[in-house]
């Protein structure tokens, strides 16, 4: 269960709608990241001495503001610099930063605070500094229970990623995907949900039953995924908070995972009946299905605008696997990709501007991005085999699963999930304890 971080204080000294230190642009791959200084929390030792009892942790506020660092380092748009060149100890800098001394290790940014034991509660208390200003921007505390303390680095994280961009972070947030093990024939399949960061994984089913595809409502903490049961399809939900789980409905034919409409009040799938595939939605109040598509080609792959206006889908009727753009209703559907090659697994940026995609050409899959019209398109990376991407809340990253190739024997497959951001080139491997596909980010849990 998600437990709640409080907000003690809100101190803002300059509103957050003002312009960041920097503008991010998602076009470009050259921009350099932000010199940004983490100070470890300090902390007295009496509390140090009381979280390492609970704990059994030796630094607390060290291990919040390395969670901090890393976060904003994976972003790629910030350098945090390294503590050694530090010239103020934590608790001095967090009453009032000597500006010349940051200014001296190229810190343009830093981040201060404390750490206390009371009531037994983690009370945590940040600032941001404008090193170049010399001014506060920003003063944060939060309390909460003292198993929470990972939350807390994730929530300071967005905060200052919100401050410094303007945009909201997206740290505060976990990943639903799909644990594999086993050979290629025979992979044993669980769903498994994390941190964004990897870290607090949880296996949600035992793997007695083929799991696929998992994705996340966007209004609650609530899963839809495709399991084959006595090997038929069934879509289930999930309530990640209580374990409840439900069976929404059992559809012969399933090819493609449901997915919530934004709203959360229906699901949108493509199943196969009378041998063609179309996209259906189901209210899940009522349980009542309406068919959209109705074409003799395969349409799959259906996702909704974050307004719920229009629904992206792949379809083979122009004679190969293209991506189209259609009105909620299933009326005015217009073809938006024009490129060379196979267009599949389109995606709806929470930010309403693009659609991710993949793409088949010559033997090797593509992750890309292009506008709602199909102009702009861009391919952020290519690979042997990489599918499924899915956004991180602020339209900002995707998450995705890559393949590798077995050898003559059928040995050396992996599969493991991967981000890389709109820029194309910060890639990173999102470490999982078993082989991983399906991802599917949440939204802020903090919000």
């Amino acid at each position: 269960m998600t437990k709640k971080i409080i907000f003690l204080v809100l101190i803002i000294l300059f509103p957050f709608n003002t312009y960041g230190i920097i503008k991010v642009d998602i076009t470009r791959g050259n921009l350099d990241p932000l010199p940004l200084a983490v100070s470890p929390l300090a902390i007295d030792n009496d509390s140090k001495n009381e979280f390492k009892k609970i704990l059994n942790m030796r630094d607390i506020g060290s291990e919040i503001s390395i969670i901090v660092e890393k976060n904003l380092r994976t972003s790629g748009l910030f350098n945090p610099l390294d503590k050694e060149a530090f010239l103020q100890k934590p608790d001095i800098a967090n009453l009032k930063p000597r500006f010349e001394d940051w200014k001296l290790i190229k810190a343009q940014a830093l981040i201060t605070g404390k750490v206390n034991f009371i009531d037994e509660k983690l009370r945590v208390e940040f600032r941001l500094w404008d090193i170049l200003a010399g001014r506060e921007m920003m003063a944060l505390a939060f309390t909460t229970v003292p198993t929470n303390w990972r939350r807390v680095g994730h929530i300071i994280s967005d905060k200052v990623y919100e401050r410094l961009t303007g945009e909201k972070g997206y740290f505060d947030t976990r990943i639903i995907y799909v644990a594999e093990e086993g050979p290629k024939t025979q992979r044993v399949k669980k769903l498994a949900i994390m941190d964004q960061d990897g870290f607090n994984n949880k296996f949600l089913t035992l793997g007695n039953e083929l799991v696929l595809t998992p994705r996340f409502n966007k209004t609650s903490q609530m899963v839809t995924y495709l399991s084959y049961f006595r090997n038929l399809p069934r879509v289930y939900l999930l309530d990640i908070e209580t374990g409840t789980q439900e069976v929404v409905g059992d559809f012969p034919g399933m090819t493609f995972a449901p997915r919530f409409s934004p709203d959360g009040k229906k699901i949108i799938m493509s199943f196969a009946k009378d041998g063609n595939s179309d996209i259906y939605t189901m209210d899940l109040e009522s349980r009542v299905v309406d068919r959209i598509t109705n074409h003799p080609s395969i349409d799959t792959s259906p996702s909704y605008s974050p307004d719920g206006k229009f629904i992206s889908f792949n379809s083979d009727r122009s004679g190969y696997q293209q991506i189209y753009v259609m009105e909620s209703s299933g009326k005015n559907v217009k073809r938006i990709s024009f490129g060379k090659g196979l267009y599949g697994t389109p995606v709806w940026s929470p930010r309403g501007d693009l659609i991710a995609f993949t793409k088949l050409h010559k033997g090797k899959f593509y992750i890309g991005v292009m506008r709602t019209d199909g102009s702009g398109e861009r391919l952020l990376t290519e690979n042997f085999y990489q599918e499924a991407p899915s956004w991180s809340p602020n339209g900002r990253v995707l998450i995705f699963y890559r393949e590798t190739k077995t050898d003559d024997e059928g040995k050396g497959f992996s599969a493991k999930l991967w981000s890389i951001d709109l820029t194309g080139y910060n890639e990173r491997e999102v470490k999982t304890p078993t082989d991983a596909s399906d991802p599917s980010w949440s939204s802020l849990l903090s919000n």
